[in-house]
């Protein structure tokens, strides 16, 4: 998510310095974005404010907070891991903001929104909520500048395709590169709305643009049955037990972020169809 960022700010805004602070705990340095305007810091989020100014560095006009832990199910394993940097982590950055003038731009959970009480299913659910409460009330409080926004489902290049951190679309491209059966959980008639990097990084982009506060939801508006989804990459499907955490359903109310410009060009029936093809060839 952030190489893919930091590339589109460097290509739209010529006069930008972008710096990186990154534990590396699902990152890559693979990934990192070759250009003198770009700097990288290995740090938690915890430590921000005291990297920032061991290195003296000016204070940024935005920060873009994706830094966060972000699985459900594996978040019931990791639960100091989910504290540190959801908790933790985000107080820091929010104290970083308000002390510096800058505009916080926040990458909350879609997992809020899949039903009453949703926020609740996982240690995951529950930060991230609560972080959202946080960074409201701090406004509120002392002042602060934020913008929050919500992902859906995101996949495409340079998603994690293998391990316990793999995203849904990442195990189905792994999975059917291989010839292997794709893993869907049970009961596979559960929902999501999947939304492509890019059109997130154009969301992202315009959100710091233009929005303001809480609400944007950047997804498709369409959800799509994972067992569906599953064979679109293949026909060689195996139903896998249910996992704990894991909502019903998700579909984007995009209606707000919409009204500020933002508009989702990638499909992904049309993706799934491309990756397909690649791999029958």
């Amino acid at each position: 998510m952030g190489s893919h960022l930091i590339r589109r700010l460097v290509e739209q805004f010529p006069e930008v310095r972008v710096i990186s602070v990154d534990n590396y705990f699902t990152g890559s340095v693979a990934n990192h974005v070759e250009d003198p305007r770009v700097e990288y810091i290995t740090a938690s989020t915890v430590d921000i404010s005291r990297v920032w100014d061991r290195r003296r560095l000016p204070s940024p006009d935005v920060t873009f907070h994706l830094g966060e832990y972000s699985r459900i199910v594996q978040s019931f394993g990791d639960f100091d891991d989910v504290w540190e940097f959801n908790i933790r982590g985000t107080k820091e950055v929010v104290t970083f903001c308000h002390e510096r003038g800058a505009l916080l731009l926040y990458a909350g959970s879609s997992s809020k929104f899949s039903g009453e009480g949703s926020e609740h299913l996982s240690p995951y659910s529950w930060t991230k909520a609560k972080n959202i409460e946080y960074i409201r009330n701090f406004s509120t409080w002392f002042g602060l500048d934020y913008v929050i926004t919500y992902f859906y489902n995101v996949y495409g290049p340079g998603q994690i395709s293998k391990g316990s951190y793999a995203t849904v679309i990442g195990i189905f491209e792994e999975q059917a590169s291989h010839r292997q059966p794709l893993t869907v959980v049970e009961p596979g008639t559960q929902t999501r709305d999947f939304t492509h990097i890019d059109d997130i990084v154009d969301g992202l982009i315009i959100c710091y643009l233009s929005g303001e506060g809480d609400g944007y939801e950047l997804g498709t508006s369409q959800d799509w049955e994972i067992i569906e989804v599953a064979r679109m990459f293949s026909d060689d499907i195996e139903m896998v037990p249910a996992r704990q955490g894991e909502r019903g359903w998700g579909r984007a109310d995009s209606a707000k972020a919409r009204a500020i410009g933002f508009a989702p060009k990638m499909s992904l029936a049309d993706y799934a169809a491309e990756v397909r093809k690649s791999l029958e060839r």
